[in-house]
């Protein structure tokens, strides 16, 4: 059900807005100008029935696994090609669908753009992103996901070889050995026990190797702003301030994404305030250290040693003075390198590309709200139901109205830290902008898209009492500063309101203005103000009848008995001009409008 009700967040635009996401096949005119009319005809139908069978297609612009391949071959056209320029990328790019690159590929602003809006999901397989232009991908409405978990113990066992393998001088010494030499005195290590090590960065790989390096015996501290103190009590770390870690660690392990902040982190200033004779091990990224400084650091003795699995510009230059450093060890990028890790990340980003390119919201996202997978699937309904309060209360805004800011209102038993709203977020803007403009929103977009056009989105819990059992009692949406086409959605502060609730896993429109109603929110709406007297349901609905609109879901709600009332009337097809009409000219009805849902 999730994916079915939740799958406009990531789906692409309607055919109006962008046909060449129809995956249409067209008759290639090259076989049609010779043939003869009749065979013309039988080959167009062919292809008919080819593009009603359409795949979308997926580029894979780095080796992957062969069980994600088969994955990915299952549900869309696959076309494996590597080494590709940004030129020809550029070029390809806007035959696809998805993209699905490792470290080596640069997915630029250029390649966004080249797209033509037609890439949807670019799948990163590995854990950095660095080498993908999010603020890009997000502009243009594409899903960026990783594979964050399958190389995680891949990389922290390679980050834990390094440190090993450096400590002992394992690398030279096999070479001396099969170079014919036997220096057993020239090669004596250091032990790892009661050592000090710096995990700067503690997140998947960063805490895996802090927990490996405590079974070895070492005093592990780690830096990292975002990571959560009772994480890090859980696994035995103190975390410390990036100076006190520099200060203190005899060995300094890297697993830091690359940012602008930790470009060359590791610098001439920043060697100058660590403890002399450290060793330095990264599994992270290369750009993270400043390779010349680092040579430099080496030739002074303040790093008595560095092992190093990631470098700037890969591969380096064969002469590259850090690679040819007698105490550097390196190795080719290995840190995900074993069988059982190619084979996990190849299953993993093609899950998740799949996914996305059904419209399912996937928990390993970075360019969107990160989302547990049981959260997800909770959420569905109420995601749906934003969307659609979002859609109506925008269609209720009179024209020529703008509308700059929008109140949503949480009701719910659960406290704050336990209710993520990004989602629901997400879809009132896509359910508040589509229907009055071209833009095409979606999860990955709706912030950015919103503060473009400068609507202000403003959040609010109300704190109920009761069980937490459901995330959500009621979503209520305001739009301020407007005028209604349907006056009596006006709340008596002068705001649009409209308000509802899941039931049974139904989204329901429950309250517009000061009025309680109660309709299922399928296909579409029409409200009527009326006098209430007796007779009106059946006036209405004999309309409707004889137009042969059918009715779904019927629901009056009134300030008092004879009084005024809201009829709010769920229809499966949109009725005529004229059907609207003769509603409007009953006697009794003050108002009414149509919406779509």
């Amino acid at each position: 059900m999730a994916a079915t009700s939740i799958s406009s967040l990531l789906s692409t635009p309607n055919l109006k807005k962008n046909p060449s996401l129809s995956w249409k096949v067209s008759t290639p005119s090259a076989f049609t100008s010779f043939l003869p009319q009749q065979r013309t005809r039988k080959l167009e139908k062919m292809f008919v029935v080819m593009a009603m069978d359409a795949k979308p297609t997926v580029l894979v612009a780095e080796k992957l696994g062969a069980a994600g391949l088969e994955l990915l071959k299952d549900f869309a056209n696959v076309d494996c090609s590597y080494n590709l320029t940004q030129e020809e990328l550029c070029t390809k790019i806007s035959l696809c669908d998805a993209l699905i690159v490792r470290s080596g590929t640069k997915v630029s602003r250029e390649v966004f753009e080249s797209s033509g809006g037609r890439l949807k999901v670019v799948g990163r397989a590995g854990v950095g992103i660095d080498n993908v232009d999010l603020s890009a991908a997000t502009e243009h409405g594409c899903l960026v996901v990783n594979a964050p978990t399958a190389n995680t113990v891949a990389a922290a066992e390679h980050g834990i070889a390094l440190l090993t393998s450096m400590a002992r001088n394992v690398a030279q010494a096999d070479a001396s050995v099969k170079a014919g030499k036997w220096l057993r005195n020239k090669y004596v290590g250091v032990s790892l026990v009661g050592k000090t090590l710096a995990v700067m960065g503690f997140g998947k790989v960063g805490s895996e190797v802090a927990r490996r390096a405590k079974g070895l015996g070492m005093h592990v501290i780690a830096h990292d702003p975002y990571a959560p103190a009772d994480r890090a009590r859980a696994v035995g770390v103190d975390l410390v301030s990036f100076d006190e870690a520099l200060a203190t660690a005899d060995f300094i392990s890297l697993h830091m994404p690359l940012t602008p902040a930790t470009s060359k982190v590791l610098n001439d200033e920043t060697f100058a305030k660590m403890k002399k004779g450290v060793r330095i091990i990264n599994v992270a990224r290369g750009g993270v250290i400043d390779e010349e400084a680092l040579v430099r650091a080496l030739n002074a003795g303040i790093v008595a040693q560095a092992a190093l699995d990631v470098f700037t510009v890969e591969p380096p230059s064969k002469d590259s003075p850090l690679i040819q450093h007698e105490n550097v060890t390196a190795t080719p990028h290995l840190g995900a390198s074993t069988m059982e890790a190619q084979e996990g990340v190849a299953i993993e980003i093609a899950e998740a590309v799949v996914g996305a390119l059904k419209g399912e919201l996937a928990a390993t996202a970075v360019n969107a709200p990160m989302v547990p997978a049981e959260v997800l699937s909770e959420l569905a309904p109420y995601v749906v139901l934003a969307e659609k309060l979002g859609r109506l209360a925008v269609q209720l805004v009179a024209g020529g109205s703008g509308v700059k800011s929008v109140k949503v209102t949480y009701a719910s038993a659960r406290a704050p830290d336990d209710l993520d709203t990004r989602l629901l977020r997400a879809m009132i803007i896509k359910g508040v902008i589509e229907p009055i403009s071209s833009v095409f929103v979606n999860l990955v977009n709706a912030d950015f898209t919103a503060k473009q056009r400068g609507l202000r989105i403003t959040e609010e819990r109300i704190l109920l009492d009761g069980s937490p059992e459901n995330p959500l009692e009621y979503i209520q949406v305001q739009i301020a500063n407007v005028e209604s086409k349907f006056a009596s959605a006006m709340s008596d502060s002068g705001e649009i309101k409209v308000e509802g609730m899941v039931k049974d896993g139904i989204p329901h429109f429950t309250k517009v203005g000061s009025f309680e109603v109660d309709v299922s929110m399928e296909g579409s709406l029409i409200l009527c103000r009326q006098v209430d007297q007796p007779g009106m349901i059946g006036t209405v609905g004999s309309i409707l009848g004889d137009s042969n609109v059918n009715v779904s879901f019927m629901s009056v709600g009134r300030v008092a008995p004879r009084k005024h009332a809201v009829m709010a009337i769920g229809v499966d097809d949109q009725p005529s001009k004229e059907t609207l009409k003769k509603i409007g000219d009953i006697p009794a009805i003050e108002e009414f409008v149509y919406l779509k849902l």
